[in-house]
């Protein structure tokens, strides 16, 4: 299975498969039917149709998806979704939030947990949050977005930024504590 992030290359095997036979009906050492056979059927709808659904079973297993282009019309209510992440944290821009009763949610095409890849054709991966919000901002009439729905990605994000936040909150609950006991013990 290709590591994460990694794209399945199956269909430059085939092409590399294909090639190979072409080499091979060239030399003579093989009946050159058999090889045209094999060659038609590598070329077929059919080996087309499982190279695509075996690259959507890879990308899935691994909580990815291809992506996709969602277009939402701006309104003054806004898009009706909010974002999280960008380069300042490590990581990519996700839909965190579906407005109830906003755009994107009457709209339906997008999830929680899909990754913003770009909006009205500029790439936002691997930019910083706010670069996101100033071109989502800045949309006018139809917003067109390309989104990948990337859950596991986004389930790990939130689950180190709420360590993060449970850890600032100890820090916090700590001091307070601390400074009591000092306001306590000198009064």
């Amino acid at each position: 299975m290709a590591a994460l992030g990694e794209p399945v290359r199956l269909e430059r095997d085939i092409c590399r498969a294909i090639e190979l036979l072409e080499k091979l009906q060239r030399s003579g050492e093989v009946p050159p039917q058999k090889l045209q056979a094999l060659q038609r059927v590598l070329q077929s709808e059919f080996c087309n149709a499982v190279r695509e659904a075996t690259v959507a079973a890879f990308a899935a297993s691994e909580g990815h998806s291809h992506p996709r282009v969602v277009e939402l019309p701006k309104t003054e209510e806004g898009l009706g979704f909010n974002i999280m992440g960008g380069k300042e944290q490590n990581s990519p821009i996700y839909i965190s939030r579906i407005i109830p009763g906003g755009i994107a949610d009457r709209h339906g095409g997008l999830k929680r947990g899909d990754q913003l890849l770009s909006v009205n054709g500029v790439s936002v991966e691997g930019e910083h949050h706010e670069k996101a919000v100033e071109l989502l901002k800045a949309a006018q009439g139809k917003v067109k977005l390309v989104v990948r729905y990337t859950p596991k990605v986004l389930e790990e994000m939130e689950s180190r930024f709420e360590k993060m936040r449970s850890g600032k909150t100890q820090a916090t609950d700590l001091m307070a504590v601390k400074t009591f006991i000092f306001h306590f013990a000198f009064s």
